[in-house]
């Protein structure tokens, strides 16, 4: 299957998914750093390709509604979010690459569009 296939399949079901876990959370800064930090935890360990990297966790998480929410939130709160999601996804990436046993070490260079199996 070509990559642009595989990345539009991943983005239909990780929006999806977004959409359900919204759903289930609410709608809300605090559900949105929690489906961002998964994503980020996932992109860490796993190092996916085109359907589960940019695809599916592509369209799972959400950097537009982050950014509204940025946007629409009152200084002092967005410096809060701001700070949170950026902690959070980048801990929660970290997390996940110390997860996978492949940390910091050991891993093979990637360029951007190549796909780690």
């Amino acid at each position: 299957m070509k990559p642009t296939i595989q990345v539009a399949a991943g983005a239909a079901l990780g929006a999806v998914l977004r959409w359900f876990v919204i759903l289930a959370l609410g709608p809300g800064m605090q559900p949105l750093i929690a489906v961002n930090t998964l994503g980020s935890f996932l992109m860490g360990w796993r190092k996916p390709g085109p359907f589960l990297g940019t695809g599916l966790l592509g369209g799972f998480t959400s950097f537009s509604t982050f950014a509204v929410l940025l946007t629409e939130s009152d200084p002092p709160l967005a410096a809060a979010y701001l700070t949170a999601t950026l902690v959070s996804c980048i801990g929660g990436w970290l997390l996940g690459d110390f997860a996978s046993g492949r940390t910091f070490s050991g891993r093979p260079t990637t360029h951007p569009g190549e796909v780690v199996e």
